[in-house]
């Protein structure tokens, strides 16, 4: 395979449509598909709390990491902002944790794609579906950032219509009995029958955030995609800024729907709510249609998964923080060993699915809500060290500045505290969390023996393009958009 020149460069090929819909990609994949099943069956109707308190919070992380790739796009994204403003090794376990994430969310995702299948063709294995998604990933993610950009904008889009036509179709559900022939099987009194909104009581509510900041898992995508932005000052705050909206239409209204039309305790998990509750009213065509739009969602989550971990260990291979093998890019650009290795990873999977194939996914869940909000929780730590040294050296301020400062980063801080201990309480999860305390402390060894006390390689602070040195972040001239 035939390599670009020295300077391993990626290339600036994502346009502000791919940027938006790169970010819609990850944020609506499998975790609203197929994984808000498991939250409804915690809390009851009651999870649209909980996706509103997550959301909220989440756009502060977005919000904080903005803020930084406003200030400063380079590569690497938030791992270099760990490194550059809390420490190297705060750098080194944000970006491997990062890759760790994305790694467990794309077994979620290919899992989820596996039963998705089985909607179709129940009596083929799995196992196959798996490994022929991993091989169809392989091939794409070796092409251009363009085309990568390109093939998933035409997903997220197919999953904005879909939700979109979903929503609207369930609102004539709910008012008119469409295709419902029971009387009053279908209504808003869903939302506060069978035991009530809060049926499981405040701690339902309380362990479903274990699963529900899991299907926001992927939307820091947006400070990788910052090194390969043809304008990343004017299209990152763009992107950043939807992220609220995206949160009320794709995930508080599409639940709200979903449970006012099929009752929460008949939402079992045995397939994605989105093709139940069509099929549960007698249109069956319609569920064709939804397991069709679920089955692009998984593609794009997974094609977003492997893209994003690719460019992060592209990114750390430069600052000395991984083998520098993973600088090697193809002709157009493209990490291609970062990405041959996660496919690889990802093979993983088909044997998982094997031998778990029953509590693979909700294992995977929480590991990945694990890694996800200790990713989320660096970003944050970064961003407050930041806007300290701003203050402290007196610094041009932002041109993107995180709203309510300092009292909602601190607060954004404590709530990602409060999920790794719900991770650890939860009897379901509480091996995920023994598995990522045993995950941060092999980082550490690995950062004593092969990084610690080593320099930076030349060059490894360039840009994207290989066309400048970069000092401190902070000294770097805001653009405003």
């Amino acid at each position: 395979m035939r390599t670009s020149q020295p300077a391993q460069s990626l290339k600036r090929g994502l346009s502000t449509r791919h940027i938006r819909f790169i970010a819609l990609g990850s944020a609506i994949g499998t975790g609203l598909f197929y994984g808000s099943a498991g939250a409804i069956q915690m809390a009851g109707p009651a999870v649209l709390l909980a996706y509103l308190v997550g959301g909220a919070v989440v756009f502060m992380v977005m919000r904080a990491l903005g803020e930084m790739a406003v200030r400063n796009p380079v590569s690497g994204s938030f791992g270099s902002y760990a490194s550059t403003y809390v420490g190297r090794f705060a750098g080194f376990a944000t970006g491997w944790t990062y890759t760790f994430e994305m790694f467990v969310v794309a077994l979620a995702d290919v899992t989820a794609f596996g039963v998705y299948m089985g909607f179709w063709f129940p009596n083929v294995e799995r196992w196959i579906w798996i490994l022929a998604v991993v091989f169809f990933i392989a091939a794409v993610n070796l092409l251009s950032v363009k085309v990568f950009g390109e093939l998933e904008f035409w997903f997220s889009l197919i999953k904005v219509v879909a939700i979109i036509a979903m929503i609207a179709g369930g609102v004539l559900v709910i008012l008119f009995g469409l295709g419902n022939q029971s009387e009053d099987a279908a209504g808003i009194s869903n939302l506060f029958a069978h035991d009530g909104f809060m049926p499981q009581g405040i701690w339902g509510v309380l362990m479903s955030f274990t699963i529900v900041m899991f299907a926001f898992g992927g939307t820091e995508v947006i400070g990788i995609t910052a090194g390969e932005a043809q304008n990343p000052r004017k299209v990152i705050p763009q992107a950043v800024n939807s992220v609220p909206v995206r949160i009320l239409l794709f995930y508080v209204l599409t639940l709200g729907v979903i449970m006012s039309i099929q009752p929460w305790n008949t939402i079992n998990g045995e397939e994605s709510p989105f093709v139940s509750i069509f099929s549960s009213i007698g249109l069956s065509s319609a569920a064709h249609v939804l397991n069709f739009v679920v089955i692009t969602a998984a593609l794009s989550a997974i094609n977003a998964d492997i893209f994003g971990a690719g460019r992060m260990i592209h990114g750390m291979a430069r600052l000395g923080q991984a083998p520098q093998v993973f600088t090697k890019t193809t002709a157009n650009g493209v990490p291609w060993v970062t990405s041959m290795s996660m496919i690889g990873a990802l093979l993983i999977g088909v044997l998982l699915n094997i031998w778990f194939k029953d509590q693979i996914f909700f294992l995977i869940a929480a590991l990945a809500t694990f890694a996800t909000v200790v990713v989320w929780l660096m970003i944050l730590i970064s961003h407050i060290a930041m806007k300290r040294k701003i203050m402290r050296d007196n610094l041009a301020p932002s041109a993107f500045p995180v709203p309510l400062w300092p009292l909602g980063s601190y607060v954004a801080v404590a709530f990602m505290v409060f999920v790794i201990i719900m991770i650890g309480i939860v009897p379901q999860t509480r091996s995920a969390l023994l598995t990522g305390v045993a995950w941060i402390a092999l980082l550490a060894i690995c950062y004593w023996f092969f990084v610690r006390g080593k320099a930076v390689p030349a060059g490894g602070t360039d840009d994207y393009d290989g066309n400048q040195k970069q000092g401190d972040p902070l000294e770097t001239q805001d653009v405003h958009s």
